[in-house]
């Protein structure tokens, strides 16, 4: 397996892992009452808003550590230059990335449509970024091993 793929599947599990612990911390605040009072907006714009940083992060966190254990198991370092197969395969997972996260922002404005309270577009925007990374990192997973 190379640097790459193992990289792909620390950074899958890191993903999955911050936004369910993340999550699960949030959820416990959520606050009770109506749907449209402004303390739900206000939980989900804050709920995003930390998102992002503590996201951010923890990935540098997780990297860092991954490539210490890397380093320690394998006695190999990082490869320090990208190719233009290493490019191709991040273009074609972020092009993945952005059809799922695309269609997921159309199911949640289709949500608002069916009259559906904010809470469920809410859910599913986040959903459809934790999926777009996922897939993201299927992606490269895939190329990796698969070849371009």
């Amino acid at each position: 397996m190379s640097f790459q793929e193992r990289r792909a599947i620390v950074s899958l599990i890191g993903s999955i892992l911050i936004t369910v612990l993340y999550s699960v911390y949030m959820l416990q605040r959520y606050p009770e009452g109506d749907t449209y009072s402004p303390a739900v907006f206000h939980f989900w714009g804050s709920f995003f808003l930390i998102l992002i940083p503590v996201t951010i992060v923890a990935k540098i966190v997780i990297y860092i550590l991954f490539s210490i254990a890397n380093a320690i198991a394998t006695r190999e370092e990082e490869p320090p230059i990208t190719d233009e197969r290493d490019k191709l395969i991040e273009l074609k997972s972020t092009r993945n990335s952005l059809y799922v996260f695309t269609f997921g922002f159309l199911v949640a404005m289709t949500s608002l449509v069916l009259s559906q309270p904010p809470t469920t577009m809410f859910v599913i925007l986040i959903s459809a970024g934790v999926l777009s990374e996922v897939v993201s990192e299927l992606s490269q997973l895939y190329f990796y091993s698969r070849g371009v």
